[in-house]
């Protein structure tokens, strides 16, 4: 495994508190055929099947390995969880008695899940197609009239999390960079908030080195397996990050502008990011540095090909031969926007569908939250001002 990228000896803490979710993960290519023998062992009798469309696949061999267990399932998911969809969930769920859900898709499917677990008994084992890192975490969300509720409840943290390499290899290349952003925000987010500390930050530090390596990795071999485990590998860092050290100002002004104007919540990410990053940074140095050096990153130099590490069921590391790359432009924010700007991932809210006058409307609209510096309506003003003209850090 490799070791967490760091610019420097990390410097001596002066004590902390620092929870441990529960939660079991199993990881390589192949691992989809371990789901019914997972579920099994939870001792679950009857398990509904939520996943997306693009997901039916997956959906129909699980579907056949659980035999007697099988007692539904949903295809198709929406967005933000709308609570008319969670509540059709919840009533499907009780039509054939449940008591576990599967979910395999991307947040979509895992939020869906997390609404059945969070008003009925039962457990859920996620399987990710994507990298939103939800999985890892027990938050959830849902919305209704154009209001984005948020919340953490033990009950919605899946017991198991299934991670298959294989699932996700065909994804489409905008969806990846997408999802990495999605992850990405995770990361940098854990290392400011006022629950973050030297455990969450190492484990986002070297979350956020796997993402931009394999990001990189697949925007040149959409296909490669190698690419494809390490960016779910970073996910799961992510999503672990993000379960202990909560979120900030940058989620939830992503959830305001995707529960509002219902914009598309990965690519939301891409475009707040490194201008929250550009006003929070200075203010963590030490972390923000941090940061900045896993935006450095190796390259296997076996033909052409990038390799790393957690592409077998084994989860065995692959031996590199390694040569440095340099991303970014020597600051947290500028490398975030060039990184996603190189994986053609919006970076600005107007592409996105946010109309000029909106912004004013988000800007007093927004409610202050914790935050290395002060949250005034001009901090917000500038932010979202600065992402919706896709202005570079």
């Amino acid at each position: 495994m490799p070791r967490p990228a760091d610019p420097g000896r990390a410097e001596s803490q002066a004590g902390f508190v620092h929870t441990f979710l529960p939660g079991r993960v199993v990881f390589g290519a192949g691992a989809l055929d371990q789901v019914a023998g997972e579920v099994e062992a939870l001792g679950v009798r009857r398990v509904l099947v939520v996943a997306t469309k693009s997901a039916r696949d997956a959906a129909d061999v699980v579907e056949v390995e659980l035999g007697d267990r099988f007692a539904g399932r949903i295809d198709g998911v929406a967005q933000h969880v709308p609570t008319e969809v969670a509540e059709n969930a919840r009533a499907k769920a009780r039509e054939v008695d449940a008591d576990g859900v599967i979910a395999i898709g991307g947040g979509s499917a895992i939020g869906l899940a997390k609404a059945v677990a969070l008003t009925g008994d039962v457990v859920i084992v996620a399987v990710p197609t994507t990298y939103a890192g939800s999985e890892m975490t027990p938050v959830w969300g849902e919305t209704a009239g154009g209001s984005k509720t948020t919340g953490t409840d033990l009950r919605v943290l899946p017991r198991v999390v299934v991670y298959d390499p294989v699932l996700s290899q065909h994804l489409p290349k905008k969806v990846t960079a997408a999802s990495v952003a999605n992850a990405i925000a995770h990361c940098v987010e854990a290392v400011w908030t006022p629950r973050a500390d030297p455990i969450t930050e190492v484990t986002a530090v070297e979350g956020f080195r796997a993402l931009a390596d394999g990001l990189r990795q697949a925007m040149l071999e959409p296909t490669n397996l190698d690419a494809r485990g390490n960016l779910l590998y970073g996910a799961c860092l992510a999503g672990s990050a993000m379960a202990t050290a909560g979120t900030g100002l940058h989620h939830k002004l992503c959830h305001l502008l995707g529960g509002t104007y219902n914009l598309p919540h990965a690519e939301t990410h891409a475009a707040i990011l490194p201008q929250v990053a550009r006003v929070n940074a200075p203010a963590v140095p030490q972390a923000a540095a941090r940061l900045e050096a896993a935006l450095t990153t190796t390259h296997a130099t076996t033909g052409n090909a990038g390799t790393s590490s957690m592409s077998t069921a084994e989860g065995r590391s692959t031996a590199t031969t390694a040569s440095t790359v340099v991303a970014g432009a020597g600051e947290l924010a500028s490398g975030l926007f060039d990184l996603f700007t190189a994986a053609d991932v919006p970076t600005n809210l107007r592409e996105l569908g946010l109309a000029q006058e909106q912004v004013e409307e988000a800007v007093k609209a927004f409610k202050p939250t914790d935050n290395p510096i002060p949250v005034t309506e001009d901090l917000v003003r500038e932010i979202l001002t600065r992402a919706w003209a896709g202005t570079r850090p």
